[in-house]
């Protein structure tokens, strides 16, 4: 008889732990995995699905508006916001039971409820008890909103893909992804839009010229951004709500949304029954293996306080799995990791920001390409694109890739490949464009003056 009842208890099933769970079932081991609130975790319900949704919906005013440069007669009806709001829903919901049937035919055991660890090898779901050898803890993160008075009629990235009605008015505290992307969502559905950040420049860690382009671009389409302020009272009255801001200036608008963070959701989980420790933001503290000071308990993904995107806790499940079931101890390569902004327009980027190439290599070569796109020059539309590469003058490596502009995500994942395999500028050069198109710009970029 075996000493526990699962090899693997999973708790979250999120993308970390449904990736972890059906690769540990799929080497033979008995696996359980406990959700208490929906399948595929923030990704699939409240985060990148969703709000690609929104973003490709709040994209068709300018489409329409760009359409009449071309000869077509067309002209927008006023969004219907029920509509796109219930078909996001049903699309999360088929998604909801697809990662149900992916657990369910890898032979995963599924178990609804919250999860309670209650020692090392020990866990409670719904008053019952289970005995694991190795827990795996990937119950990911929760939005914060500071505590400042009024901070209950606040919405989060959790509530703004359910809302009721759309505001007319809307005010977004924050300057990170989420920050940026629901500025622009919002806006191209129609709102009018403030950004408040309490710092000098959002997208703190990105290339300082891609971020001071994408201020240009968001004010020129007309989202207002104020820097170095912030909130810090919210009151509810007859025809809206009135903020108080930290200059002592005050805010008339119809709703606030805060993106300000996320926060480990480690509440009633039981860690104080083991040896798990947290570190100074009060992420688990784990080792490069996602072993904690509990030798029989892992954790990863955004719970642990690294990159919060969803391809990370992907491939930390997939490692943890092999590692754990299939004798494959490889270590997890956290360079060169490419992401997307879906912000209007879309920032994307892979490898060292200028300032950060500087730093570590010193002498760089900077490339540059900004342009407006072709398809503007009928259109109308005053939006640029612009595209930079960071090269180390020494090697002739290319160490970043940065660009601004309709599909940038696109663009930069493929790029993202020839970075991560070395690729230099002569090869970058020696590669031949497709013509006409945006891409082509990264084989034909001559240094900029700096």
């Amino acid at each position: 008889m075996a000493e526990f009842d699962y090899d693997l208890f999973v708790i979250g099933a999120g993308s970390g732990g449904v990736r972890a769970a059906r690769m540990s079932a799929g080497f033979g081991a008995r696996v359980a995995i406990a959700e208490e609130r929906y399948y595929g975790g923030t990704c699939v319900n409240v985060g990148c699905v969703p709000k690609k949704l929104f973003s490709y919906a709040a994209h068709y005013p300018e489409h329409f508006k760009d359409a009449n440069g071309f000869g077509w007669r067309a002209s927008s009806e006023p969004l219907d916001w029920p509509r796109l709001r219930d078909n996001k829903t049903a699309e999360i919901q088929r998604l909801n039971g697809i990662y149900l049937n992916l657990l369910r035919n890898a032979g995963v055991e599924i178990l609804d409820g919250h999860a309670k660890i209650l020692g090392p090898n020990l866990v409670e779901v719904a008053g019952k008890t289970y005995t694991a050898e190795r827990i795996l803890i990937t119950v990911g993160g929760w939005p914060f909103i500071p505590d400042i008075p009024g901070r209950e009629h606040a919405v989060s990235s959790n509530e703004i893909f359910y809302l009721e009605t759309l505001p007319k008015r809307a005010v977004i505290v924050g300057g990170g992804y989420i920050a940026t992307e629901f500025a622009g969502i919002l806006h191209g559905l129609g709102v009018e839009v403030e950004l408040i950040y309490r710092r000098e420049l959002f997208l703190r860690g990105f290339d300082q010229e891609i971020r001071e382009k994408l201020v240009a671009e968001m004010r020129q389409q007309g989202i207002s951004l104020r820097f170095n302020e912030d909130v810090s009272a919210i009151e509810k009255n007859s025809t809206g709500m009135q903020l108080s801001l930290r200059s002592g200036q005050s805010l008339a608008t119809d709703m606030v949304m805060y993106a300000t963070g996320r926060r480990p959701l480690l509440d009633n989980l039981g860690l104080e029954n083991t040896e798990v420790t947290l570190n100074t933001d009060g992420f688990i503290q784990v080792d490069a293996h996602f072993q904690t000071a509990e030798p029989s308990i892992y954790a990863l993904g955004d719970v642990t306080g690294g990159m919060e995107l969803t391809p990370i806790a992907l491939a930390e499940g997939m490692n943890l799995a092999r590692r754990l079931f299939n004798n494959d101890h490889r270590e997890l390569d956290y360079s060169n990791i490419p992401t997307a902004i879906f912000c209007h327009p879309n920032v994307a980027t892979v490898g060292l920001s200028e300032e950060q190439a500087r730093e570590q290599y010193g002498e760089i070569a900077v490339f540059t390409s900004d342009f407006r796109h072709l398809k503007h020059t009928l259109s109308g539309n005053p939006t640029r694109t612009f595209l930079k590469l960071i090269v180390d003058k020494q090697s002739d490596k290319v160490l970043g890739a940065h660009m601004m502009g309709e599909e940038a995500g696109e663009i930069i994942q493929g790029l993202a490949v020839a970075i991560k395999a070395g690729a230099t500028k002569a090869d970058f050069d020696s590669t031949i464009g497709i013509h006409p198109t945006v891409a082509e710009e990264f084989v034909t970029m001559r240094e900029a003056a700096r």
